[in-house]
């Protein structure tokens, strides 16, 4: 493989490892805020003890995204220095805001949400954890503002091969940005729901049934139930979307060969980019139709359309965006089973089985489990399809991916390359032993049978230690 190659894979796996972290934390924010606001309303100390396990996590999962996302940065400029140099007063105030608005914010009151409980008044305590969870989602808009702008670039000029900013505000509010942005939260929601449904159900297994974890389990389980059709509802809008500007990827991700009307949808099929065919398709007749332009007999374009005279292929590699659509997909639909499986035994058994573990059942509380960092999968499914579906361009229809690419020796780049896997596969593993360490932990100190619990107000709450401090 040459340095292009090499240089996107390196570049691919470095995301990847980034968006793992930033896709929890901006959601668990959230729901921090949500467990110190339902405790602060009713003094109950489970909803504090879902908080205090909660931001243990939240802790751990915001360091290592800081970390990686400094190591990703860095590619700039020894991976891919003519992406400053052609669009680069476009793409550095756009992280320079990143920097700016949202990191400083949570780094500025990190502190006080992880250790200022009972050390400062509450409603600051209270304070620090929103304007965290504010940081998180402020950091995501910048972010996915220089990203959909790179797919569909607005506001700028080109002079002398490089662009030049003439309306921010276009910028900003790229064609893209709102239907991208919004994806994107919701599926940070559903990552964070169910990995909250996840470790809480692994200390349900193991017979932890105080109050903190069952309201934990409650809260991911109608997070997760109610978030699904919102993105189901989203995915489609930002398909609509992608199909007006991007069409080579919507006929990618339909594995679509032929502009015409009465598009089958392909369910499975082994798309053959050499002979232009699908094999071994399985389809609905007028499906993609239906689902593209609400209209059965609707036109849809083809990967045909996007070839050059000499029969270069002017779309993305057809495999990867089209299997990795279906992954995205399958992930979706096993979740909406899940959490709506979940809410129904809740609301079936909430007389007859007053603790959660028995409400839900062993076989749903192990698939909970099984499906922990199930958001990861259609997180990095969905991104690649984005990602991949935009080749050949870097910034669509003003950079190429080749123009961007430092002239390094793909030695270079492999020999680092192997190191950043190498790493990133041992603190995957870590962090993952780790969260269900914690998760042990708690459940081993718990008290084994949960009694009901009196009211008491914040102010009467037991003094709580630092994270890591043992209680």
């Amino acid at each position: 493989m040459d340095a292009l190659i090499l240089s996107r894979i390196q570049f691919g796996a470095n995301i990847s490892f980034h968006i793992l972290f930033p896709t929890i934390t901006i959601a668990l924010g959230w729901l921090l805020l949500f467990f110190k606001l339902r405790f602060n309303a009713t003094g109950e100390e489970g909803w504090m003890d879902a908080y205090r396990f909660f931001v243990k996590v939240f802790a751990l999962t915001f360091a290592l995204g800081v970390v990686s996302g400094i190591t990703m940065s860095f590619q700039f400029g020894t991976n891919w220095p003519g992406f400053m140099e052609h669009v680069g007063n476009i793409a550095g105030p756009l992280l320079a805001y990143e920097i700016m608005t949202a990191f400083f914010l949570e780094a500025v009151f990190l502190g006080i949400m992880l250790f200022g409980f009972r050390r400062v008044p509450g409603w600051l305590h209270t304070l620090a954890t929103f304007l965290v969870a504010f940081g998180t989602t402020m950091s995501a808009f910048w972010i996915l503002v220089l990203n959909s702008w790179m797919h569909t670039p607005a506001g700028f000029e080109m002079r002398d091969g490089v662009a030049h900013a003439t309306d921010w505000f276009a910028i900003v509010f790229n064609p893209s940005m709102p239907y991208r942005l919004l994806h994107m939260l919701l599926a940070s929601g559903l990552t964070c729901a169910f990995l909250i449904a996840g470790l809480s159900a692994f200390r349900l297994l193991r017979g932890d049934r105080s109050v903190g974890v069952q309201k934990a389990m409650k809260t991911g389980v109608i997070v997760a139930a109610g978030l699904i059709p919102l993105q189901i509802l989203a995915g489609d809008m930002h398909g609509l979307n992608t199909l007006e500007h991007q069409p080579a990827k919507v006929a990618a991700m339909e594995g679509n060969w032929e502009t015409g009307p009465h598009v089958p949808l392909v369910l499975f099929a082994v798309p053959d980019q050499g002979a232009r065919q699908n094999n071994y398709e399985i389809s609905i007749p007028s499906g993609a139709s239906l689902v593209l332009k609400h209209d059965p007999a609707g036109v849809v374009p083809g990967l045909n359309d996007f070839v050059a005279a000499d029969g270069t292929p002017l779309h993305p590699p057809v495999a990867p965006v089209f299997y990795g659509f279906r992954v995205m997909v399958g992930t979706g639909m096993a979740m909406l089973g899940l959490s709506f499986l979940g809410v129904f035994l809740m609301i079936r058994r909430r007389k007859t089985q007053p603790h959660m573990a028995e409400r839900l059942g062993k076989w749903p509380l192990r698939a909970f489990v099984a499906m922990t960092f199930s958001g990861w999968v259609a997180t990095l499914a969905g991104w690649y399809v984005t990602e991949i579906g935009r080749q050949p361009w870097l910034v669509t229809g003003v950079l190429t991916t080749a123009d961007a690419v430092a002239d390094v020796p793909a030695t270079m780049v492999l020999s680092t390359l192997i190191g950043y896997l190498t790493v990133y596969a041992t603190l995957t593993i870590a962090y993952i032993s780790v969260l269900f360490y914690l998760a042990r932990k708690a459940s081993n100190s718990a008290s084994p049978v949960s009694l009901p619990e009196a009211p008491r107000s914040a102010a009467a709450a037991p003094k709580l230690l630092p994270v890591g401090v043992s209680q």
